[in-house]
């Protein structure tokens, strides 16, 4: 347990100071795509995807961790991604990303994050957990796109590494915009951690880093995973609510150390404070919450547990279920911003008209 505790709690921290401080909002990003065609953040993923991929599998090589990619559970990751990625525009943040702004502070986030945490214990142990079964237990018998193709795993790590070198090089090749910067208040390691831009590709090599680490670290608790979100935050409530002690794993702790990681971060750079939402969107951080949980649950992982850790093991489940995280960030996109500004744009037309 006390082995449990320090990693987990060491490993959530390094990951919530670190997407603290790097904006490391993939909700943002995969927004972003479709509104200001801005890819940075997905070009930030590829490039985590690919320092976990390396490591993990040369790990899975020494013998130091294993890993089973099991069947696919099609239909539960298809509509369960879809429906996490409309949930997470509404809630502002997805499951990590909820996490830590809810250390800084973001009241909303809080309110978001207590109905992910609900619906996810809902859908395992609760009322819809037949439901869940039932969409899970729709599978296909390889979830290894390698097995499937019947080559190493390999030939895909080295392929997505030169599509995500030739991406990241042509995106740095780009004439950068200036930016007025304000004078240095701070100087050495404390300008560094709390004050400077952190750009998003270091930062994404950061977090490859910690989710890399956090394969060993959970593997020697018993847990063989790495990075997970989802389970982890409905374990919380369930062990509240039941009392099972067999509800704490490193999981737990992981979530709990994104908390106080962001907290730290918010802190040090003057960034923490209360921020209470207006009425419509704490309504929607709640509704946003709820599709959360019920999409990522269904879906086997959310943006970390498939979007990143998943696709770094080259699996079907995690590239599709990435791809319909996006295609349901999108829609939501057009209904909650596209829409109602080109609503407003016609109607300043057609008041100018009449005048």
């Amino acid at each position: 347990m006390i082995q449990m505790l320090i990693t987990g709690l060491i490993c959530g921290a390094l990951l919530g100071f670190v997407m603290q401080r790097g904006r490391f909002c993939l909700t943002g990003g995969f927004r972003d795509m479709f509104i200001a065609k801005d890819n940075r953040m997905f070009y930030a993923l590829l490039i985590a995807i690919c320092v976990q991929s390396i490591g993990v599998f040369t790990l899975i090589q020494l013998g130091i961790i294993d890993f089973t990619a099991g069947n696919f559970a099609w239909l539960g990751v298809i509509f369960g991604s879809f429906v996490f990625g409309i949930g997470i525009v509404l809630a502002g943040g997805c499951a990590t990303g909820t996490w830590y702004r809810a250390g800084e502070g973001l009241l909303g986030s809080w309110i978001a994050l207590f109905a992910y945490m609900v619906m996810a214990a809902v859908m395992k142990t609760g009322v819809l957990a037949p439901l869940n079964t039932e969409i899970s237990s729709i599978t296909l018998p390889e979830n290894s796109i390698a097995a499937t193709f019947g080559i190493s795993n390999w030939i895909f790590i080295i392929a997505l590494l030169l599509i995500t070198g030739g991406l990241v090089y042509r995106e740095l090749r780009k004439p950068k915009i200036a930016i007025p910067s304000l004078k240095p208040k701070r100087t050495g390691l404390s300008h560094l951690l709390f004050e400077k831009r952190w750009h998003p590709f270091v930062t994404a090599i950061l977090v490859g880093l910690i989710a890399l680490l956090a394969w060993p670290l959970s593997a020697a608790t018993g847990r063989m995973f790495g990075l997970g979100i989802t389970t982890p935050s409905a374990n919380i409530l369930q062990y509240l609510v039941i009392g099972d002690a067999a509800f704490i794993n490193w999981g737990v702790f992981l979530v709990l150390g994104i908390f106080i990681g962001s907290f730290i971060a918010a802190k040090g750079s003057k960034e923490f404070r209360f921020r209470m939402p207006d009425k419509k969107t704490g309504i929607n951080s709640f509704i946003g919450g709820l599709l959360m949980g019920f999409g990522a649950s269904l879906a086997g992982g959310c943006s970390i547990g498939n979007g990143l850790v998943m696709t770094s093991m080259m699996t079907w489940q995690g590239w599709i279920g990435l791809l319909f995280i996006i295609l349901g960030t999108w829609t939501a996109a057009y209904f909650v911003y596209v829409r109602p500004q080109k609503k407003r744009a016609s109607q300043s037309t057609t008041s100018q008209q009449a005048v």
